[in-house]
């Protein structure tokens, strides 16, 4: 049987929500390239009306190219477990697949199982957010994780001691994915909806907000990350690059955040904050 490949080009910063914005359209599994990443779905089971909505959509923040091609249908299980290797992080946390086999122990360590979820500790952002988590105090703090992917910051803050964890995403497979992992890491402190930050329930204030998704998203959402954060409570932001920091500053300033401190790795950015 063949199945579908769409190769998406696009600024990396839009790859995560693309991937569920096309997930919508019937693509059922994602694989992320140099260039953007890649969707699987049946020849003939996706919504083509959709997908030109969502092109014609982000053409205008993003240089976008669809490219599509017919292949044999493969175990992409199996293709992704000869691709990815266990991520280490400062030399304290090892983020790993539960087949990788590892004789030196972490201070931390998290298994994660990626499928169509974006965060399994390869990309830029999300080795920022956990080596800035690990320098944040969480013990006996109520989390907030935002656009939680598969849930590996939520994971992050639940072995760095927080009571509680209320973690989103806007993607089903997220949340399906995020509950699976945080089983697998027994975390049983960590509570996954399905949604924006606007449509989920939240009740009461948060000790600390994390929130590693793009800069449109960050700068829009700000407000109500002000309006959910305790005095003096902590925002750490990433899926921006360098240059988009003083854009961010800016905007957090608005609503009473002082800067804290960031980080840098290989163009992207980490941005630590605190509510005033």
């Amino acid at each position: 049987m063949k199945t579908l490949c769409l190769s998406v080009t696009c600024n990396p910063e839009f790859s995560e929500i693309l991937m569920a914005e096309i997930g919508e359209a019937g693509f059922d599994t994602f694989m992320e390239t140099e260039t953007g990443f890649e969707a699987y779905c049946e020849v003939n089971e996706f919504d083509k009306r959709l997908l030109e909505e969502i092109k014609t959509k982000y053409a205008f923040v993003s240089p976008l190219l669809f490219q599509f091609d017919e292949i044999e249908k493969q175990n992409w299980n199996e293709e992704w477990e000869k691709n990815v290797e266990p991520i280490i992080v400062d030399d304290k946390c090892l983020v790993r697949a539960a087949f990788h086999k590892i004789e030196k122990t972490y201070p931390y360590e998290i298994i994660i199982t990626p499928k169509m979820s974006f965060g399994t500790g390869h990309h830029q952002t999300t080795h920022l957010m956990l080596s800035a988590q690990m320098k944040m105090d969480h013990r006996g703090k109520r989390v907030m994780d935002a656009g939680c992917g598969t849930a590996i910051l939520s994971i992050m803050a639940s072995k760095l001691g927080a009571t509680e964890v209320e973690a989103f995403d806007i993607d089903a497979w997220s949340v399906e994915n995020g509950n699976e992992n945080a089983a697998n890491n027994n975390c049983n402190n960590i509570h996954i909806q399905l949604g924006k930050i606007n449509e989920v329930n939240l009740t009461g204030t948060f000790d600390i907000i994390l929130a590693n998704i793009n800069k449109n998203i960050l700068l829009m959402e700000m407000k109500q990350y002000a309006s959910y954060l305790k005095t003096n409570g902590q925002l750490l932001l990433s899926g921006f690059y360098v240059k988009d920091i003083s854009d961010l500053q800016a905007e957090a300033a608005r609503y009473g955040f002082a800067n804290v401190s960031f980080q840098e790795r290989e163009t992207w950015a980490c941005l630590l904050l605190q509510k005033q």
